[in-house]
């Protein structure tokens, strides 16, 4: 039994001591990274599409709501805000987004040094690789937390703003998972099940002051920029909702993502090949946390805010499906599955995700969380005949990768994965 107390005593020492110098490491390269704010840029206004001119853009027949009379063409827009949210499928749409601007050769907006625009810091135009003011750009993705006014001061008037959410109880058990262990307040929660004793009390483990909190409590709000500490029947909650809808044209929901892809194509005039997909990031079923329903509506509870954002825009969706008709969404759903399946049958050995262990490139390995493999991959399938075979590694390629091949300098990214592999958490 003394045995048995010490091992217990020294496997908690040690991951006090290999805590506390993984968050100092962590502090140490954000102090590193964080570029210097220019308070007084100049201001330049962005009248119109830095890659292409109206006239130089190809029109096609369209099927947009919007467009009322029969035979309109429609073009696509190119000029996009989309807001990645946390764990909320946003590296699927990335990819997307990603390949997309390849194929119109659109100019992005990339932070400098990592895959995030140093969040949690609120946005800022320096913060963009070798911004100049006056620059135009066509598309900012990244990882942000969201700074409205400097936004528009980087793209164009007319900028279509896109984001997703999740629903709050499956984001939080998906948060809770993955960053975790970087917050700091959740070492002290005893026991295997920490997810479940942290809802049980959430109030006593919770320090909204705590080094990275905000990944535990309303993480959508916060990363609108919004303060995630707030009581339900705070007024601000209501005008932060009323601040996100007056700015986003479209309000994705994970758990319809396929109708919310159609319903984007519909309002950027895209094509059905545009939404092509597989689903990246995934995590492997054991380490999914399933939320009985007394969890989730603890989980509910505490994530109230994010809740109310959540039902808001959930309404708002199911308004622009009617809108689009539902019968006609349901056969373009049909028809995007299809086309998914297709190139999984074209693209993936095993036609499936595997688990990390199991993926035999090196270069289509996931990013994973602190002190496990729980993000699954895909194996690119031998002898993809050579018109597929580009758009096949594409559509797989994890975000770090693709980041990489679109000329981001990852180096802070990387060091902090070497350094997580010396500390082997």
């Amino acid at each position: 039994m003394t045995g048995k107390k010490g091992r217990q005593w020294r496997s908690m020492c040690k991951g006090l001591v290999l805590g506390t110098l993984l968050t100092s490491c962590m502090i140490l390269l954000y102090s590193l990274s964080t570029p210097q704010i220019h308070l007084s840029l100049p201001e330049f206004p962005v009248p119109y599409s830095c890659a292409h001119r109206p006239s130089q853009l190809h029109p096609k027949p369209t099927t947009n709501i919007s467009q009322q009379t029969s035979g309109q063409t429609c073009t696509p827009k190119v000029d996009i805000m989309f807001m990645k949210t946390h764990k909320t499928a946003s590296s699927t749409f990335l990819n997307i987004l990603f390949r997309f601007g390849e194929k119109h050769r659109l100019k992005f907006a990339f932070p400098d040094s990592r895959n995030d625009f140093f969040y949690p810091s609120v946005f800022q135009r320096s913060q963009v690789k070798d911004y100049r003011p006056g620059m135009c750009f066509n598309v900012i993705c990244n990882h942000m937390r969201f700074n409205a006014s400097e936004v528009a001061k980087l793209l164009p008037l007319d900028t279509s703003y896109i984001t997703i959410l999740r629903d709050p109880a499956e984001l939080f058990e998906s948060s809770f998972h993955y960053f975790g262990r970087l917050v700091p307040f959740t070492w002290k929660i005893p026991g295997d099940d920490k997810l479940t004793e942290f809802l049980r009390d959430p109030n006593y483990y919770f320090d909204k002051e705590g080094f990275n909190s905000f990944y535990l409590k309303n993480l959508l709000f916060f990363d609108f920029g919004q303060d995630n500490t707030l009581e339900l029947n705070d007024p601000r909650v209501e005008e932060g909702i009323k601040f996100i809808t007056e700015r986003f044209q479209l309000v994705m929901l994970v758990e319809h993502f396929e109708e919310s892809l159609i319903l984007l194509k519909d309002a950027l005039c895209w094509e059905m090949d545009d939404l092509l997909f597989f689903k990246l990031n995934a995590r492997k079923g054991s380490t999914v946390s399933r939320l009985t329903p007394e969890l989730r509506a603890r989980a509910l509870q505490w994530n109230a805010v994010d809740w109310k954002l959540y039902q808001h825009f959930n309404q708002t969706f199911w308004r622009k499906v009617n809108a689009y008709g539902r019968e006609r969404m349901a056969e373009d759903v049909i028809e995007l599955r299809r086309r998914n399946e297709d190139m999984a049958s074209i693209c993936i050995e095993g036609g499936r995700a595997v688990e990390a262990s199991s993926i035999q490139e090196t270069a289509m390995q996931p990013w994973q969380p602190f002190g496990e493999k729980s993000i699954m991959g895909y194996n690119l399938k031998k002898n993809v005949d050579k018109v597929h075979r580009k758009l096949c590694r594409k559509m797989l390629m994890p975000e770090l990768q693709y980041l990489t091949e679109l000329g981001v300098n990852l180096w802070i990214t990387k060091l902090w994965g070497h350094i997580r592999d010396i500390i082997n958490w």
